[in-house]
């Protein structure tokens, strides 16, 4: 009869090139669960930054298209600091109008493009007030409506051109403003001295004082924007856009 084999198990040196082993392949594993959840992570970052300035420059065009021009009210400024408009509100019609305001602000970091908008305003010394608090915002004046504030994106620097006589200009230049003459007609009723002019009118015809020299924002036929964004972005170096007015029609180059 044949003896009994002597069962035989793991050595020590064995035991602990298995666990080696498995520590090995765990740590590969963990590096590659680790590497996919970061190019997840930043593929939503690049797509949040891809919309969030796709729905900056959406924005930006319905300001444009949106623009009211009320008396002795500008409608359309370039400062070189914050581009503001008047438009109309964005709710109901009766609401109003609002001031918006376009620029690069630090904004507690990195110079970002961002957006400020008034609230709904209905009577003009509203609307100068808001005209105001833009410019002061755009030069990150602390207290300037920041609550109104939305960063679209990163931005090193920008332009602005208004399309002009046929030609892209800078908006600071001359011509962005035209001489009008404002001829109102003042109501008389008898016959005397009028208290505007001192003359004695005459009776067949009512008295006209002309006022000339007076400067009025001349509305472009559309508008440029030459955006130089900010680098390690999912979209950075040089955009432009351009606006052209509805009712002009046509495209602009």
């Amino acid at each position: 009869m044949a003896p009994a084999r002597r069962a035989r198990g793991f050595t020590l040196v064995e035991l602990m090139v298995a666990l080696f082993v498995l520590a090995l392949i765990a740590v590969l594993s963990w590096r590659g669960l680790d590497g996919m959840v970061r190019a997840q992570e930043q593929t939503r970052t690049r797509a949040d930054e891809v919309q969030a300035l796709q729905v900056g420059l959406a924005q930006w065009t319905a300001d444009l298209d949106a623009l009211v021009q009320l008396p002795q009210i500008t409608a359309l400024d370039w400062n070189g600091r914050v581009l503001r408009l008047t438009r109309r509100s964005p709710g109901a019609q009766a609401e109003g109008v609002v001031v918006v305001g376009w620029a690069r602000r630090a904004g507690g970091g990195a110079p970002r493009w961002m957006r400020w908008q008034s609230p709904p305003l209905t009577t003009r010394g509203q609307v100068d007030q808001a005209w105001s608090r833009a410019d002061a915002w755009a030069q990150d004046q602390a207290g300037t409506g920041s609550a109104n504030e939305v960063a679209i994106t990163g931005l090193l620097d920008w332009q602005v051109f208004f399309y002009r006589a046929d030609a892209w200009t800078n908006p600071l230049s001359s011509d962005a403003t035209q001489q009008v003459t404002v001829t109102p007609t003042i109501p008389v009723t008898g016959t005397g001295t009028t208290a505007a002019t001192g003359t004695t009118p005459d009776t067949a015809t009512a008295a006209q004082q002309t006022t000339s020299g007076t400067r009025t924002a001349q509305l472009p036929d559309g508008v440029r924007i030459v955006l130089n964004l900010a680098p390690g972005q999912a979209i950075s170096g040089e955009l432009t856009r351009d606006w052209v007015r509805p009712t002009v029609g046509g495209g602009k180059s």
